[in-house]
């Protein structure tokens, strides 16, 4: 699972990066969330061919997916790119997806879900009853088949995050956290066995204010003027993709260890 992807930086990251990450892990399923690829805000159809090309099985997103309304119709066309399952009813695209894959131990489906926090955001539906009506589909198909549920929940609250993935655990393989571009230091197992981290990260130059111009920045604080807000300009050795890597138990669809990822 990788974290937020920042502008044309990026992008570039992720092309040179993500193959060698997928080849050297053997990775079976690659999550990216896209949301500010496109200059920092929104994404475009060209940038998410791209993310495709470098490996990603399924982009998520939040709530910049909004950013650039000429990409809607990909939202709802576009079955592997996902917006945020509990905005309401109508809204474009769809919060969630099952992809079926080929492994060493056979076809898997993957369920990638897409949910967002409430606390310090837009007032939209609530989380925890999203995924609770999800589970209550899922479960009514009555399947054997191999499930194995990934949720990027896109969250400004770290407690509010914590809150969603104990509430889950058990019931998902693993819950990240998106939103803050801010790699957080407490991956690690919950007692049922969902694989958690706080926040990816991102993915971009790490020269920067979550992958934006320093001074840019800087002057929107000191100031409290709403300047327009840039992607950083790359600097030389300071770009990484940063993420978890999940090694799951394919028989019970738990997570059997969660590491860190910075890669540059």
């Amino acid at each position: 699972m990788i974290g937020d992807v920042v502008g044309e930086p990026g992008i570039e990251t992720l092309e040179r990066l993500l193959p060698r990450l997928i080849k050297e892990n053997s990775a079976d399923f690659v999550m990216v969330n896209g949301e500010n690829a496109a200059d920092g805000f929104g994404l475009t159809l060209e940038l998410l061919e791209r993310i495709f090309a470098a490996g990603a099985d399924i982009v998520s997103s939040g709530n910049h997916i909004w950013e650039k309304r000429d990409f809607w119709p990909t939202l709802d066309a576009e079955k592997r790119i996902i917006r945020p399952m509990n905005y309401p009813d109508g809204s474009p695209g769809h919060g969630w997806v099952m992809l079926k894959k080929d492994t060493p131990w056979g076809p898997i489906s993957w369920i990638a879900i897409n949910l967002q926090g409430r606390e310090y955001m837009y007032s939209i539906d609530c989380p925890f009853r999203a995924f609770d009506a999800l589970e209550a589909v899922l479960k009514e198909e009555n399947t054997e088949e191999k499930r194995l549920i990934l949720v990027d929940f896109h969250a400004e609250s770290s407690r509010e995050k914590e809150a969603l993935a104990y509430y889950l655990d058990g019931r998902v393989t693993a819950l990240a956290g998106t939103h803050t571009h801010i790699q957080t230091a407490d991956e690690r197992l919950l007692p049922k066995g969902t694989a958690y981290i706080t926040d990816l990260g991102m993915t971009g130059t790490l020269d920067g204010v979550i992958g934006m111009d320093k001074k840019i920045c800087i002057d929107r604080a000191r100031n409290q003027v709403l300047y327009r807000m840039e992607v950083a300009a790359p600097a030389k050795g300071k770009a990484a993709v940063q993420g978890i890597i999940v090694e799951i138990d394919q028989e019970n669809g738990k997570a059997l260890s969660v590491k860190r990822l910075t890669h540059s």
